[in-house]
């Protein structure tokens, strides 16, 4: 019984193969069109953040009370990996990290536990402590930033422009969400001098008593008529700043105004929140992220348009500038991909038709896109985008695709040339080498597989390797025993014919005396490609492979032990920097240093960029880290004594010219600051290469087992740039109450902590109600008492 013959049975229908192959490469090149196109590949951050604060406790009683409480609750949950937790002044923050094996579908599952585990002791944390509140949205990535510049404006009329912005960009296709960075919230501030008001005999107490019972805002019922239902509403409610100063207080038998013994004012967060610097001028940052599994390229061009019109549409005095750029990042890698793959095809293809021949090399060229129109197809089909690991797949399997096609079409070639018939010939290609061929294909598929199987992030952010490769393959194969020989009949030279020419001329030559005679000529003409010299070398050095076959077998494993002996000297880096020209510097100062100093420090950097050639713009978000433009991106959480530039430099060149002259500056810098220059990554994110944790009960121990082990790490001349977590400890003023004294007049502990609290940094009594906005009204002490 024969066996099914693919080959022969696309000959006997040629009809249908040339419709299959003609419309699933139509198809398959609508598909690349459709393909979503992104920088990385989508990864799950297996990160979570715990948050909780607890206002006016030290950083021992928030680890004590807070922290080892929230991480011994954390330690139930059977998937996770590890907890890495930070204790300051008033707040604690918890680092929860999954296994790397968890499978992304049970990710939401594992926070909605982590969520009720925390839940379920919240009565346990101490009285006082807010929250704790969870952060899961790793991932969001914000790949197009502007920075929105107004000279004269402040934060509050830069956000007005700013929500006219977000609502044309939220009309734009693919557009998922519009976020802002660096704002500062609104205040309204009461600004009250204690010694006038012990002067006038009234109470801090009673003055926010009488904002709170003018502003409330509580129903008054409501009254029926025969025909409708009718609402009462009081009046009261502030509207403006004149309204809070006219807020009449009763001292006594005296009513004054607010607005005669305190000042009234509108204004920011003070201290200021993280905020935002472009090119050394305070900015309104606005970022925007893409739908999932939109087209980044597509996202790009509608947002030019939108920014385009929006920016016509500004006033005089605003500028809109581009922080930010990832569809042009995706852009430069896409051309990339067609420069590397249409060189790669004019090098298959010039290969090809110089080592097969002309025609043999046309049928290898044609089989070439189509395998790779119909990859496209069954990409778009398995959700697979366009990213620079598909791309680089895409790449590597043009070099192996190749491989079935020149098979197949050398083997119908050199069958036709033996004097098989066109058909024939196809046949045997495919009882002979479609089997070998498909083995070939499924082990070097194989090979790919532990990229497809591994469980961790590194796995689901290379599995597209996997994917892309085995779909080009396997579509090669079909290819090779199916459209190869379609091409190769119709295309192939005519070796009978040819070879009935030559024996015809062999024996008219012999018939007039010039030697010849009627068959040998065609025998040499049958056996002549396997009897020229290189072959006939080739064939001796089988035959003596094959005489010395131990020999050959030793020299094999010798040969093998010694690659392995000599891969330990390969550097070894599983994924290599970011071809990106962007430039990351973190600044870190002592965990107690202000934001003054921050922001000293942020302008002394942007002092030195300023002067410095190859860069297009910078960026310095203050107190915090930069939001995700780039997917892998080791994003840092807010943080005073913390700053973060991002600078997008003119290339590769100039990215490495200007590294290696900051890290001289910083290598030098007698300021206190720290920081790390580094290029942006590929893959998970993972920080410092190199890390180590030192944990234990005696602070002063592991201070100085720390500082030992980081002495150690700077005397490693492959480590540069050794940085501690922990140093400096935050300096406390301690007030000593004299509690005997302060009941006689009254007062708590918990009454002199507010009070200082207010005089200093203000205490919110009610909230300013503008439209959308929502302002808390603050009071605080005067300017001179809080120094």
């Amino acid at each position: 019984m024969n066996r099914f013959n693919l080959s022969d049975w696309g000959l006997r229908h040629q009809s249908l193969v040339l419709y299959l192959m003609v419309v699933l490469t139509l198809i398959g090149m609508a598909s690349y069109g459709r393909l979503g196109q992104s920088e990385d590949p989508p990864f799950t951050f297996k990160v979570m953040v715990v948050r909780a604060e607890w206002p006016g406790a030290s950083a021992r009683e928030v680890e004590l009370q807070v922290t080892d409480k929230i991480e011994r609750k954390l330690q139930e949950v059977a998937q996770t990996d590890f907890i890495r937790s930070y204790s300051r002044p008033g707040e604690a923050m918890v680092f929860f990290t999954v296994k790397d094996s968890t499978p992304p579908g049970e990710i939401p599952e594992i926070w909605y536990q982590v969520r009720k585990k925390i839940g379920d002791i919240r009565h346990t944390l101490p009285q006082g402590v807010i929250g704790p509140s969870f952060n899961d949205e790793f991932g969001d990535t914000f790949g197009n930033i502007f920075a929105l510049l107004g000279e004269g404006l402040d934060y509050a009329e830069l956000k007005r422009f700013a929500e006219a912005i977000r609502n044309e960009l939220l009309r734009v296709a693919d557009v998922a969400k519009v976020e802002f960075f660096g704002e500062q919230p609104q205040r309204v501030f009461i600004e009250l001098s204690a010694a006038r008001l012990a002067t006038l005999g009234i109470r801090a107490a009673d003055i926010i008593a009488a904002i709170n019972e003018q502003n409330a805002k509580a129903g008054a019922g409501f009254f029926e008529t025969s025909a409708e239902r009718i609402y009462l509403r009081p009046d009261g409610e502030y509207h403006s700043l004149e309204a809070i100063r006219g807020t009449v207080l009763r001292v006594g038998e005296r009513s004054l105004r607010l607005g005669d013994i305190a000042e009234v004012s509108r204004g920011f967060v003070d201290p200021p929140e993280d905020s935002l610097r472009f090119e050394g001028r305070q900015a309104l940052g606005i970022g925007v992220s893409m739908r999932d599994g939109g087209d980044i390229i597509a996202l790009g061009r509608h947002l030019d348009e939108a920014i385009a019109r929006i920016q016509s549409q500004l006033p005089a005095g605003i500028e809109l500038a581009r922080v930010a750029d990832q569809p042009r990042a995706v852009q430069r890698s896409i051309n990339e991909f067609i420069r590397a793959l249409t060189e790669a095809v004019v090098i298959v293809l010039a290969v090809s038709l110089l080592s097969l021949g002309l025609r043999t090399g046309v049928v290898v060229a044609i089989s070439i896109p189509v395998v790779l129109a119909v990859t496209f197809l069954f990409m778009h089909l398995f959700g697979i985008g366009l990213h620079k690991i598909s791309l680089g797949a895409l790449i590597l399997a043009l070099g192996l695709l190749v491989d079935d096609a020149i098979i197949a079409v050398e083997m119908m070639a050199t069958k036709m040339e033996q004097g098989l018939e066109r058909a024939k010939a196809a046949g045997f290609a495919f009882t002979s080498t479609a089997m070998p061929m498909l083995s070939g294909t499924l082990v070097t598929a194989a090979g790919f597989l532990p990229i497809a199987t591994a469980a961790s992030s590194t796995g689901e952010y290379t599995r597209s390797l996997f994917q892309v490769t085995v779909i080009a393959l396997l579509v090669s194969w079909i290819a090779a025993v199916l459209f190869v020989p379609y091409l190769g009949f119709h295309l192939l030279p005519d070796f009978a014919a040819r070879k009935a020419s030559a024996s015809l001329t062999a024996r008219l030559l012999g018939r007039l005396g010039f030697g010849g005679g009627t068959g040998g000529e065609g025998a040499r003409h049958e056996h002549g490609q396997y009897d020229s010299r290189f072959y006939r070398a080739f064939r001796s050095f089988v035959n003596g492979c094959v005489r010395f076959r131990w020999t050959v077998i030793l020299a094999t494993v010798l040969a093998f032990v010694g690659a392995l002996y000599a891969f330990r000297f390969v550097p070894q880096q599983f994924f290599p920097d970011s071809t990106r020209p962007e430039l990351l510097v973190d600044l870190r100062l002592a965990e107690s240093a202000s934001r003054t100093a921050t922001l000293a420090a942020v302008e002394e950097l942007e002092a030195v960029l300023g002067q410095a050639d190859g860069i297009e713009n910078f960026v310095a978000y203050v107190a915090s880290g930069s939001p995700r433009f780039y997917l892998p991106l080791d994003q840092q959480l807010p943080q005073t004594s913390f700053a973060q530039f991002v600078i997008l430099t003119e290339g590769p060149a100039q990215r490495e010219a200007l590294r290696t002259r900051l890290i001289d500056f910083y290598a030098h810098h007698a300021g206190g600051v720290t920081a790390a220059i580094n290029r942006l990554e590929n893959g998970p994110p993972v920080g410092f290469p190199v890390q180590y944790r030192v944990s234990g009960a005696d602070f002063d121990e592991l201070r100085q087992i720390a500082g030992l082990i980081a002495d150690m790490m700077r005397g490693n001349a492959q480590l540069s740039n050794v940085q501690t977590d922990w140093a400096t400890p935050s300096k406390v003023l301690r007030v000593r109450i004299d509690q005997d004294r302060a009941r006689l007049v009254g007062l708590s502990s918990e009454d002199i902590a507010r009070i200082l609290d207010a005089a200093l940094d203000g205490v919110t009594v009610t909230q300013f109600r503008e439209g959308t906005e929502t302002i808390d009204v603050v009071l605080r002490g005067s300017a001179f008492e809080r120094g």
